[in-house]
């Protein structure tokens, strides 16, 4: 058994594992700039599909929705094992978070190349425990003002995720959500290896400037 779940349950949580992964891989804001006739996303900025690289289109109304809807796949993803899953449910949604997250950064209909998951993760994070999310949340607002770079932010907040978890948020390290927290924040901090590198060369560009700044 893993985390208590016995083998004939692994089948339904390899299903809510799957669903939360196609959740996650809807590209919200390829959809969204494509339907508002500003293009292909992909061929603008850096060519990511979030809401950071969406605001460079200078529709902010449009980046604005797809960080929302973003976030909201990752916490829908958790509710929908919340429902399908009345037993070994911490598990379930643990599962659902880290999925929707990987979702995100590679989803399948994009051949894999997606987005950096820090707004699917907020939203993920949020539905887990709105505590720690919300503290996440404000630690990524925080660095992203003081430092005028948005990637600076998610990078200092998901790279605290794990201590926010031990506290304030109380929850150990065998548990389920532990464990999916830990592997979303180096999920994330993995695909933003670019953005680590141009932030200690000097060279990533600030919230409102343009160039290859990481988006969600």
């Amino acid at each position: 058994m893993i985390y208590g779940i016995p083998s004939y349950d692994l089948p339904l949580m390899a299903g809510v594992g799957f669903l939360s992964y196609l959740i996650g891989s809807i590209p919200f804001g390829l959809v969204l700039t494509a339907l508002s006739g500003e293009g292909d996303i992909r061929q603008i900025g850096s060519g990511n599909i979030g809401a950071t690289n969406v605001l460079r289109t200078g529709n902010r109304k449009l980046a604005a929705g797809t960080l929302i809807l973003d976030a909201t796949k990752g916490a829908f993803a958790v509710f929908c094992a919340f429902v399908l899953c009345p037993f070994h449910t911490g598990a379930a949604e643990a599962l659902a978070a880290a999925c929707a997250v990987a979702g995100h950064c590679f989803p399948v209909w994009l051949k894999f190349k997606g987005g950096k998951g820090v707004a699917t993760g907020l939203g993920s994070m949020i539905a887990l425990s709105p505590a720690i999310g919300l503290c996440c949340c404000a630690v990524w607002l925080i660095f992203a003002k003081v430092t005028k770079i948005s990637s600076a932010g998610a990078l200092v907040a998901f790279a605290a995720l794990p201590l926010l978890m031990i506290w304030p948020g109380h929850i150990p390290f065998s548990s389920p959500i532990y464990l999916s927290g830990v592997l979303i924040a180096l999920l994330i901090l993995a695909r933003h290896h670019a953005n680590i590198t141009r932030i200690f060369t000097g060279t990533e560009p600030r919230i409102g400037q343009g160039g290859n700044q990481g988006g969600k």
